[in-house]
């Protein structure tokens, strides 16, 4: 097994769109969509498109987590080019820089055309005040589609939320299922009345059959039609996992510079932090290199924007796309690319 010492450079990301490697036009049948790849806390946000129409205009918008980015604030304007897929980054507004989670959105300008996430912002951020319910909605007392965080785990025994933008007084079923199933059909572990609506914390026993598992989907359904969901690592503490307290602030991310097809891949990393060790690890797309095949040992050194490239393993030769990992004991950061040899 490999080990690398990245070398330093002295580099600094510039918030423009750049076009995502080896991705071409986008089909008019779909949709777009975006990832979260990179946070800088109260900075800046990189986001990465799927499915991009081409030669659009679209808006940034960002907002309180639950809403889903309508009615937020407009951060930047941009045009898609060529469409397919890309990566821009956008800076958080004042508003907003506190927050814990924040919702973003790209909406068209000149186009039907949008799509929206969410993203952690600060682990030990601020919260939205409760929202007043609004009487005008039938059968809804909430103005926007509820949602809920994750507060804390205690390891095979409960799990606390945070919801947002319940209506009142429905009558939900918790279910928790394995993970990516949404927890639809998942084993029932309580009943929960939404009371007065709003914002509130609950509790819930993680049952037996899912003890062990490393991560766990909740969800909750409600009369009405009402429902949400989510998911958590099954580990003690807040959700993220709080890092050590070493002054290192943020999270480490990278992009992907080049690929020599069924060879090596080299990455440009950005924010990492000092003195640390990840594994790299590469694995089949979709899976986010989770449990991957670790191809070397990354030492940081100094930190902050380094370069590296690694092999690809035998056991991937031949796959279309690829995702890369790099994982440390509390820090991670992920990617993918397309196995052909490009820059």
């Amino acid at each position: 097994m490999k080990k690398h010492r990245l070398v330093l450079q002295a580099a600094a990301l510039v918030l423009v769109l750049s076009l995502f490697l080896g991705v071409g036009k986008v089909q008019a049948s779909t949709y777009p969509t975006f990832t979260i790849t990179a946070v800088e806390k109260g900075v800046s946000v990189t986001i990465l498109t799927k499915d991009m129409p081409a030669n659009k205009n679209f808006k940034a918008l960002m907002g309180e987590i639950g809403t889903k980015g309508i009615g937020g604030i407009e951060v930047a304007t941009f045009g898609s080019g060529e469409g397919g897929a890309f990566t821009a980054t956008f800076n958080i507004p004042a508003a907003l820089k506190t927050r814990a989670q924040i919702a973003i959105r790209i909406q068209g300008t000149d186009n039907p055309y949008f799509a929206y996430n969410w993203f952690w912002n600060d682990p030990n951020g601020t919260w939205p005040e409760p929202t007043e319910p609004d009487e005008g909605t039938p059968g809804c007392g909430c103005s926007t589609i509820p949602t809920f965080s994750i507060k804390s785990v205690v390891k095979g025994e409960d799990v606390t939320i945070h919801t947002y933008n319940f209506p009142k007084n429905v009558e939900f079923t918790v279910l928790m299922g394995k993970m990516w199933t949404r927890g639809i059909k998942g084993i029932e572990v309580a009943k929960l009345n939404s009371g007065e609506g709003g914002s509130f914390e609950a509790t819930f026993d993680i049952p037996a059959e899912l003890a062990n598992d490393e991560r766990v989907s909740i969800r909750l359904e409600g009369t009405g039609g009402y429902y949400a969901y989510n998911w958590f690592w099954n580990n003690t503490g807040s959700e993220p996992p709080v890092p050590p307290a070493d002054g290192y602030t943020g999270y480490p991310y990278f992009f992907i510079e080049s690929v020599v097809k069924d060879s090596k891949v080299t990455i440009k990393a950005y924010n990492l932090p000092k003195d640390y060790e990840f594994k790299v690890l590469m694995g089949k797309m979709w899976t986010r290199g989770i449990g991957g095949i670790q191809v070397a040992t990354l030492e940081t050194g100094e930190g902050g924007t380094q370069t590296a490239t690694f092999d690809i393993p035998s056991d991937l030769v031949g796959l279309e796309r690829i995702s890369i990992r790099l994982q440390g004991d509390y820090y991670y950061a992920y990617n993918w690319f397309w196995n052909n040899t490009a820059n």
